[in-house]
């Protein structure tokens, strides 16, 4: 049997697995390093999968990693289950309804991408077990990619140090490997104490603290004209001092999230951004406390194994739509505006060269966008510092409609939808059979390697999180 028959043999055989475990995650949305619901079910998945189960890895309480195997190569496939704060919404309709306002929900799709990287790592120990082959597949439970960086973390301790290669995916409106970078990223508080008096009667005493967050956002917006313009600069006023408006304001505090092309620009930006904030203590005569929060690596693609993926996704092919499933489309695609709509336009003009427009409208992706490594993403991915470690490939895979935004109700609300169970079923597949394909074929992961290491060569990793920062629990989480 082909290689590629073989796995859409499984996965079909095994598909309503699946989509109850994405279905649950869905229905159990956890925000950054919270997901204590999610992680212990997908361990319990992988238990039953046959995996041995290592949690709490790395003191991570939501992290873990599922083993099955000995022995080179060892196989890697990145899941993740964290969901979005205050995107709590009810599912397949067409108009924003909260499941419970002011929830959770899963706007970026990682109830799909974890379950997928399971399958797809199922699927892959099974080969291992018919055809007696010597290698170790490990799925990593990866939390708060969110606003968190996990896999930085992770990375940071070692634990991807002996993985051979690496595969992961990312729901979207799109399909297609991911050739280009991603941004790098910081994100840091800045804690301002001043000393508190009476706004009316003794303002003189007074020293605001929040006057001092407002003049280092001043400072910072002016300096987004001095950036390169792939730069971003975002904040949040996390402490305002409190409600009154007759009391100085004592202390008060900002959160903020840099990025740019790599991390050594990225860092630049961060002390500058530190300089501001030091300014701004200076002319409102407060102190200041940074603490450095957490960081990412810019995505660094490897395109001997995205060849290989862009190859399976060809082989596994896009899958097939129903008319409902084009009109429940089309009903989301009109809940988007006039912008988003022009977005998802632009992709169905690069998909419907070749390929034609289903009668019911071009309201779902046609065929993957080619694999070429043009332009970069401008979000960021702590898949990244993975990517510097051993040789990664990503894609995105179609589990909604065309100009679905990321981090929306329109997102979540198809996150349980028989498309985006299509999508999750049809990228296990690719996924699977890349691995498959690089176990029988190891001169792909050699040659995988070399591309790396000269990479590496020019730009050494170093991970971008200090020694001694810990992961932190947010009341909510950001958004990457």
């Amino acid at each position: 049997m082909k290689q590629v028959d073989w796995v859409n043999e499984y996965i079909d055989q095994t598909q309503e697995k699946w989509k109850k475990i994405s279905g649950f995650i869905w229905e159990n949305p956890e925000t950054r390093f919270q997901e204590y619901i999610s992680s212990k079910y997908l361990c319990e998945q992988l238990e039953k999968e046959g995996f041995k189960v290592t949690s709490g890895v790395v003191g991570i309480e939501t992290a873990f990693i599922g083993e099955f195997g000995e022995g080179k190569p060892v196989i890697g496939f990145l899941g993740e289950y964290d969901a979005l704060s205050g995107l709590s919404q009810t599912c397949d309709v067409d108009f924003q309804e909260a499941v419970q306002p002011g929830g959770n929900g899963h706007g970026c799709g990682h109830n799909l991408l974890g379950t997928g990287a399971l399958a797809a790592a199922s699927a892959l120990k099974k080969y291992i077990e018919e055809n007696q082959l010597k290698g170790t597949v490990r799925f990593y439970g990866c939390p708060g990619e969110e606003g968190g960086s996990g896999k930085t973390f992770m990375a940071r301790e070692g634990v991807f140090e002996d993985v051979d290669f690496a595969l992961t995916w990312h729901p979207n409106s799109r399909t297609g490997v991911q050739g280009c970078s991603s941004l790098a990223n910081i994100q840091v508080y800045f804690k301002f104490k001043g000393r508190s008096a009476h706004a009316a009667a003794t303002p003189h005493l007074g020293r605001s603290a929040l006057d001092a967050v407002e003049l280092m956002n001043i400072g910072a917006n002016y300096m987004r004209e001095h950036v390169s313009q792939e730069a971003r600069i975002h904040y949040a006023i996390t402490n305002s001092g409190g409600i009154s408006p007759n009391v100085v304001q004592s202390e008060a505090e900002v959160l903020y999230l840099v990025r740019d092309q790599n991390m050594n620009k990225t860092k630049k930006i961060y002390d500058r951004l530190c300089k501001i904030a030091k300014g701004a203590a200076l002319m409102t005569e407060t102190e200041v406390e940074i603490h450095f929060d957490k960081a990412c690596s810019n995505y660094n693609p490897n395109y001997t194994l995205g060849k290989v993926l862009e190859q399976s996704l060809q082989e596994v092919g896009m899958p097939s739509y129903s008319t409902e499933e084009y009109q429940f489309a089309k009903q989301i695609w009109n809940t988007l505006t006039d912008a988003e709509k022009q977005n998802g336009e632009y992709f169905q003009a690069v998909s419907s060269k070749r390929f034609p427009i289903h009668p019911e409208g071009p309201f779902l992706s046609a065929e993957p966008i080619p694999f070429d490594g043009k332009g970069f993403l401008s979000g960021s991915t702590d898949v990244g510092d993975v990517s510097w470690i051993t040789p990664t490939a990503q894609c995105m895979y179609t589990t909604s409609a065309l100009g679905t935004v990321l981090h929306s109700w329109q997102m979540v609300t198809q996150g349980k939808s028989s498309i985006s169970h299509k999508g999750l079923l049809q990228v296990s597949k690719a996924l699977a059979l890349t691995a498959i394909k690089a176990l029988e074929n190891q001169e792909i992961i050699e040659q995988a390697k070399k591309e790396l290491q000269a990479q590496l060569a020019e730009h050494p990793y170093q991970c971008p999180i200090p020694s001694g920062v810990i992961p932190t629990i947010l009341k909510e989480s950001l958004l990457v």
